[in-house]
């Protein structure tokens, strides 16, 4: 059985085949869908002892040669917000109060959270349970977000780590920096990215009372938490001014939060080490994993992504959102936090690492004694 799987538990090749079977509309071949993929998703999806995919993928990871078929509506739209961010700079160093500026940070940090901890690690992995106040919360945190309901984020973003940087990746790395960053937002999603997304299992989405609220109810909400709050807020409370309000705690915010995310699509795929393995894109980059609440550490989650920390232990100033996560294990709400052992990371590490891993994990003759002083071990024993 591969690492970190249990008994009963569906494989996505099984949920792969049966979603293909259940969509009358899609062309797809079930068995196709499988051999297609170049990436590993949940913990029943690994072929190999220590986490990877038995076909070389190599070959598999290209993009093809085709006429980008604009979306203006999107282009003019993200166009203004980042016009309107960079006003929104000048204005937080010239007029707007500190109140608001404040309110930006705060919003930009539990927005983050509402894709890290909610979108990213939880719906779209499964890397934990959370229970329903803490969904709630994290619904909450997404919805101010505004980088569309989580149920199609979480969809999107299995796809992305099935099909890595082929056609049916939504924001595929090998057409270049410019298009994983922003670029695939602004032109029709490639044919192989609705046609793989068909085939991807989102059962377990669905059955999410909390987040199937979310999505029914997005287009009132997502105004409201995004921009109509954030901009009322602070001329209600502390008399801003609407243009500080509007182009700092809205736009410039939201813009911020956009790119952060988007950073991990593009830099993350492009710039930093691959002590995991060295023959995909995704790369440990310490910038990213400091802006994106510990998301940079890009590598190691496309080797392990059910993992709930997306990392090996570290500092929490480095991997907030797992500081997040581990405190609402603290008092319950978040339970069944999956990780990976360090015999596999070692043995991952040594096939296919690029030769940069410092240490093989906790407890590693080469790891620093001050990690060791400084970490926090919970519900630690006595010996």
């Amino acid at each position: 059985m591969p690492p970190n799987a249990h008994a009963g538990a569906q494989s996505i090749t099984d949920s792969l085949i049966a979603a293909a079977n259940a969509a009358a509309d899609s062309d797809q071949n079930p068995t196709k869908l499988q051999q297609d993929s170049t990436g590993v998703l949940f913990e029943c999806d690994v072929e190999t002892t220590d986490g990877g995919l038995v076909k070389d993928i190599l070959p598999m990871k290209k993009a093809e040669k085709r006429k980008m078929k604009l979306v203006w509506r999107n282009i003019i739209a993200f166009g203004y917000l980042h016009l309107a961010a960079l006003y929104g700079a000048y204005l937080m160093i010239t007029s707007a109060k500190w109140e608001t500026i404040g309110l930006a940070y705060i919003l930009y940090a539990v927005s983050g959270l509402g894709i890290t901890a909610g979108a990213h690690r939880l719906w779209a992995h499964r890397s934990y349970k959370a229970k329903w106040p803490l969904r709630v919360i994290l619904a909450t945190f997404n919805t101010i977000a505004f980088q569309d309901a989580a149920y199609h984020w979480a969809r999107d973003h299995r796809v992305h780590h099935k099909y890595s940087e082929t056609d049916a990746d939504p924001h595929n790395a090998t057409r270049g920096f410019f298009f994983s960053h922003i670029g695939w937002l602004l032109c029709k999603k490639h044919p192989e990215v609705k046609a793989k997304g068909k085939g991807v299992d989102l059962s377990d989405l669905r059955k999410d009372p909390v987040l199937m609220f979310q999505k029914k109810y997005y287009m009132i909400l997502m105004p409201l938490a995004c921009f109509i709050l954030p901009t009322i807020i602070p001329m209600y409370f502390w008399n801003e001014t609407f243009v500080n309000a509007w182009f700092v705690a809205t736009m410039f915010r939201w813009c911020f939060i956009l790119n952060v995310t988007w950073l991990v699509n593009s830099a993350a795929h492009k710039f930093g080490g691959r002590p995991y393995d060295k023959d995909i894109s995704p790369s440990q980059n310490i910038s990213v994993a400091i802006l994106a609440f510990g998301e940079g550490w890009h590598n190691y989650h496309h080797v392990f992504p059910w993992d709930y920390k997306t990392a090996e232990l570290g500092k929490y100033s480095l991997n907030f959102t797992t500081a997040f996560i581990d405190f609402f294990a603290k008092i319950g709400w978040a339970y069944d936090l999956k990780t990976v052992s360090a015999e596999i990371i070692k043995k991952r590490v040594k096939r296919t690492g690029d030769g940069t891993h410092a240490t093989w994990g906790w407890g590693d003759s080469d790891q620093p004694t001050e990690e060791i002083e400084e970490a926090l071990i919970i519900n630690k024993k006595s010996d």
